[in-house]
């Protein structure tokens, strides 16, 4: 990959209609942004109610992918992603509600770092963020969906992972980027930056920060531990200090890449994890702390993997992460 020395990013942070009607069409939509607002999200919630919450401003439609070619359902029940496999609607409803609850409660959920004129310049800047965090002075991660460079899967494949990763008190924030291989590693660059350069007003401790991702994810993860930020004109700052990742082909590696935990699952049709295992043994040759897990059953992308023979892998990729520290 060729590493450019500029960067393009709007970053995101969240912890985790028509003017000339007459009254009656006026009162429908103040009920509708009522009912958007105070209700509860249920499985039978639409994902336009969610995405076009006045709760969550223009940052709503990042919740999904931007682009509806790569999904399909309408409600958060019946949600279907390319390449995903093991979808858990009731952690979906449980994500769209956490962020319901964060606005109502009064939290700073929202952080705009770009300007306006930026924007303009660059409307692809405006698909770009960071959503949750944890609790004050903790380590913090980074969590990177996949979609194939096409699109990114991150109702699936980073909020879970930050969720619960914020249960467990650390602060844990899942990135959209711009899905290509080049912007999509410039993005994240620019995300650790940003968190590094704004650690002490988000309270957070800066060593030892992890990179969690699945596929496309997963290789961001990689590449950014191999060659560190500044690699991807982000700033000048240590490379994490563990790599996460889920069903990726990446085979890559450095002397100095960091700690690393993989798993992927037997069937996988896109990640052979003979190809996981291979990278991790060599990076296990050279010295580098690593953990590998394969399962049998399903396919390429199961995210958390609830109710599957990969259940509890999160778990034990935060004990490894905590080894390091």
């Amino acid at each position: 990959m060729k590493y450019k020395l500029f960067f393009i990013l709007s970053i995101f942070l969240i912890f985790f209609i028509s003017g000339c009607s007459d009254s009656r069409d006026r009162g429908d939509v103040s009920m509708k942004n009522e009912k958007n607002t105070k209700e509860y999200y249920t499985r039978n919630s639409t994902i336009e109610e969610v995405a076009g919450s006045p709760l969550f401003e223009d940052y709503g439609r990042l919740i999904f992918p931007t682009d509806n070619q790569f999904y399909s359902g309408t409600t958060l029940s019946d949600i279907d992603l390319t390449w995903y496999n093991n979808i858990d609607s009731d952690k979906t409803v449980e994500i769209a509600n956490y962020f319901r609850d964060s606005v109502l409660s009064g939290e700073t959920i929202f952080y705009d770092i770009y300007t306006e004129e930026e924007k303009a310049l660059d409307p692809e800047k405006r698909n770009t963020g960071l959503f949750f965090r944890g609790d004050p002075e903790e380590k913090f991660a980074v969590c990177n969906a996949g979609g194939g460079f096409a699109y990114v899967g991150a109702i699936h494949d980073s909020f879970p992972h930050a969720l619960e990763l914020s249960k467990k008190g650390y602060n844990a924030f899942a990135l959209i980027y711009r899905p290509d291989a080049q912007s999509a590693c410039e993005d994240l660059a620019r995300a650790i930056s940003f968190i590094f350069e704004h650690a002490e007003e988000l309270q957070i401790d800066t060593d030892c920060y992890s990179l969690w991702g699945g596929s496309a994810g997963a290789r961001m993860s990689a590449w950014l531990g191999s060659y560190d930020p500044s690699a991807f004109g982000g700033d000048d700052i240590p490379r994490p200090g563990t790599v996460v990742m889920q069903y990726t082909g990446h085979s890559d590696y450095t002397k100095n890449d960091p700690p690393t935990f993989a798993c992927v699952r037997e069937n996988d049709w896109i990640a052979d994890w003979h190809t996981m295992q291979r990278r991790i043994n060599a990076l296990n040759s050279l010295g580098i702390p690593t953990e590998f897990h394969h399962y049998p059953g399903l396919s390429h992308g199961f995210g958390l993997g609830t109710g599957t023979a990969a259940e509890g892998w999160l778990d034990e990729a935060v004990s490894f992460w905590e080894r390091q520290m």
